[in-house]
């Protein structure tokens, strides 16, 4: 009777364990509402299963005309954490801020990145999203950039959930070993072009941290944004410029392919080199950060080789 009255109570501490543990990882993940497609991923790299990410902004949206809504407000506002690109990519940041209150802690890793600054050509004209200071806000297309991103998200979660600190100082430790193996094997790739043909015609400019850590020279038919128009001059100069330089191959982008590409490929003879994702990530095999550079990456070199 001992024995079995001990089984029991032995049985009884183990289900009130696994349902205390049951309770952690479920009730009391921490909150997190994303902004961005590239930073959601890093968020799910570095938490794992003790963080819930909800992707205000969703693959495909295009985060230059994107504003939250009512009920993106209520969520967020919910969140503990929010995460946002910065550098004036979120046009409604502020107001975002004050419309939550001082319930979240807004996470911002372009403010800790060194931005590379646009000429007056490139900037922004749209009154929604200037981007301040005339700084380049996609920044996460530099390798470099996505670990300070990742490190930065790594010490708000540590910060807003010390109990997990541990977890994500392993899970941040492992997915910096992949960025720096995708680091070298972007520049394995992308030598095998020669400089004279690392020339990136795009819808628009958003390649310029990429562009500056591999040589490259970025011609963009837009803006630094997908709502900017480009004059008839700019055009006639694109297409002067495609033809004096031999680029075999122009970009279109998932989120924004205007129809100038079409007049560019006629009037040119260059082709249209593949799809790339340059706001933010898609779905599928470029539903991550790496995927998405990855697929960048070989689309670029493979139609320019």
């Amino acid at each position: 009777m001992k024995h079995w009255m001990l089984f029991a109570l032995f049985l009884a501490v183990g289900i009130c364990s696994a349902l205390a543990q049951d309770s952690g990882q479920g009730s009391e993940k921490l909150a997190v509402a994303s902004l961005s497609t590239v930073l959601s991923d890093f968020a799910r790299q570095v938490g794992g299963e003790r963080v819930e990410v909800v992707e205000i902004l969703k693959p495909g949206d295009d985060p230059h005309l994107f504003e939250p809504g009512p009920g993106d407000v209520k969520t967020i506002s919910k969140a503990q954490i929010v995460l946002a690109n910065g550098l004036g990519f979120e046009g409604y940041l502020e107001k975002l801020k004050s419309g939550v209150g001082k319930g979240p802690v807004f996470v911002v890793p372009g403010e800790a990145v060194k931005p590379l600054m646009l000429t007056h050509d490139h900037q922004c004209d749209d009154h929604n999203h200037s981007h301040g200071d005339g700084a380049d806000p996609h920044w996460w297309h530099s390798i470099s950039n996505a670990k300070i991103a990742v490190r930065e998200i790594r010490d708000a979660f540590i910060k807003a959930d010390p109990a997990g600190a541990a977890t994500y100082q392993v899970n941040t430790k492992t997915y910096l070993a992949v960025l720096d193996e995708l680091k070298q094997a972007c520049k394995m790739e992308v030598a095998k072009l020669p400089k004279s043909q690392r020339i990136l015609v795009t819808s628009h400019d958003a390649l310029g941290y990429f562009a500056s850590d591999y040589d490259f020279t970025v011609l963009p038919v837009l803006g630094i944004s997908t709502s900017d128009q480009p004059s008839s001059k700019k055009i006639k100069d694109l297409i002067d410029n495609i033809k004096a330089l031999g680029v075999k191959a122009i970009f279109a982008e998932s989120i924004e392919n205007p129809k100038v590409l079409e007049e560019l490929t006629r009037e040119t003879g260059a082709k249209i080199g593949g799809v790339l994702y340059a706001d933010g990530l898609g779905e599928g095999k470029t539903g991550t950060y790496e995927g998405m550079v990855r697929h960048n990456v070989t689309t670029i070199v493979g139609a320019l080789e």
